[in-house]
């Protein structure tokens, strides 16, 4: 070995006891390597280090003290930390975006430039080159990514946009305010969170989407406060109108006129409801005073026709005496007579008075059927007793009698003859026509 001794500042290494700017990734080996990158390289007796590259070598170190027992192991580590750079961006190149590409591609490049190291740097530096035509791939399929997931954004953009459109386009009248007030702040939120996790949108597509989006926002406000502003009109107005008619109500409550009056509060009952709500608060309130105010009425009328009732029962029960004899009547044997009977019934009838409210209609229905039975009687009478109908009948008796008379000349000739079906017939026919007869006959007697 040479006498002469490199000061360790000058040598492209430092002495491997005092190194300490090893800081790089753990070591990759592809597990397709079998080279060992000690064989590109050697120690000479002055313990100078040696790499084999480019069918040349290139001193990279030397040891001025003394050689190590394995003089090439910092080398090949520092070559196989190298390589392990290279193969970690080979993995992580199909995720990385363009500018991370060419940052980490710079610094490959420089790394494999004139590294202090041993091993196949030859190979190691095609590996670089290849991965510059790669890197040139990834980045126009980033590019193509990029430009994918923006226009992906922009669509989410979009459809948060005409969401908000959608809910301040809404009928005010029949907008769920605070639902739909929710759901605008949901959607702004939304918007804030693609902001957060998406992609940049053009600075031209994103300003007219949020003026938009905002343009969407504050015409809901403004419809909601147009629709509460009208609305608390409305209230106020059903408020006074409803004030008004409470009056109307308060003037009649103690009035007798008991069937004016109801019409009276039916009326304003019509009107209450015409004139809307006011606010729910003032609405029930004010329904409580109308209603009391009319319940004075009614209960004075209700105790007035308890008292009228309790004076009618008596007649009641005069009445319903009097309909026993009338139903009585029924059924007619002798019209005259019954005729006689029911005018004096009626006549009592009149004379009994009024009955309870609750029992007119059934009293009077009863007496109402016993009359109708009466003149049902009394038409059937003179339908008979008509002379016209009288005439016609007596014509059409003797209708009757000639056709019967031909009926029993035919069924003496079938019979005679043998024939048994048209005497059958004959006869069936005959029987019809006398059975005519006989009613007809009957109603001419009576």
């Amino acid at each position: 070995m040479s006498d002469h001794i490199e000061d360790p500042a000058n040598t492209q290494d430092s002495n491997p006891e005092t190194q300490d700017d090893v800081t790089l990734p753990a070591v990759v080996v592809p597990a397709s390597s079998n080279e060992n990158p000690a064989d590109f390289g050697r120690v000479d007796e002055e313990g100078n280090v040696w790499v084999k590259e480019s069918g040349t070598e290139r001193k990279v170190g030397s040891y001025p003290d003394a050689v190590p027992a394995d003089p090439l192991a910092l080398y090949t580590r520092r070559y196989l930390d190298l390589e392990a750079k290279v193969n970690l961006f080979e993995m992580r190149l199909p995720t990385l975006n363009g500018k991370e590409i060419e940052q980490t591609l710079k610094a490959l490049d420089e790394d494999v430039k004139e590294p202090a190291a041993v091993g196949n740097l030859d190979g190691l530096r095609e590996r670089v080159r290849k991965l510059h035509t790669a890197a040139e791939e990834r980045k126009e399929e980033a590019v193509r990514e990029r430009a994918a997931a923006k226009q992906q954004a922009l669509a989410e953009r979009e459809a948060v946009v005409e969401q908000a459109e959608a809910i301040s386009n809404q009928d005010p009248e029949r907008t769920q305010w605070k639902n739909s007030g929710q759901r605008l702040r949901d959607l702004l939120e939304e918007w804030k969170e693609l902001q957060r996790r998406g992609p940049r949108l053009d600075r031209a597509d994103e300003d007219a989407l949020w003026k938009r989006f905002s343009s969407a926002r504050t015409q809901f406000d403004r419809h909601r406060r147009q629709f509460f502003s009208a609305l608390d009109a409305r209230q106020s107005e059903a408020k006074r109108i409803k004030e008004g008619l409470i009056e109307e109500a308060l003037a009649m409550q103690n009035s007798t006129d008991w069937g004016r009056t109801s019409a009276a509060y039916r009326e304003l009952m019509d009107r209450w409801k015409q004139a809307g709500r006011a606010s729910r608060k003032e609405d029930d309130a004010l329904w409580k005073r109308f209603r009391a105010a009319q319940q004075v009425f009614f209960d004075a009328r209700r105790e007035n026709s308890e008292a009228v009732d309790n004076q009618y029962r008596e007649n009641l029960k005069v009445k319903e005496a009097l309909l026993g004899e009338a139903e009585a009547l029924l059924p007619i044997t002798d019209l005259e007579a019954t005729q006689k009977k029911l005018r004096d019934i009626q006549d009592r009838w009149e004379e009994a008075g009024r009955v309870p409210r609750g029992d007119v209609a059934r009293v009077e229905g009863r007496m109402r059927a016993v009359e109708k039975a009466v003149r049902d009687a009394e038409e059937e009478q003179w339908r008979r007793s008509d002379p016209e109908t009288k005439a016609r009948a007596e014509g059409m008796l003797g209708q009757l009698q000639d056709s019967i008379a031909q009926l029993e000349a035919d069924l003496a000739k079938a019979e005679a003859a043998g024939d048994t079906a048209k005497a059958e017939s004959v006869r069936d026919a005959l029987e019809t026509k006398r059975s005519w007869y006989n009613q007809i006959a009957g109603s001419v007697e009576e």
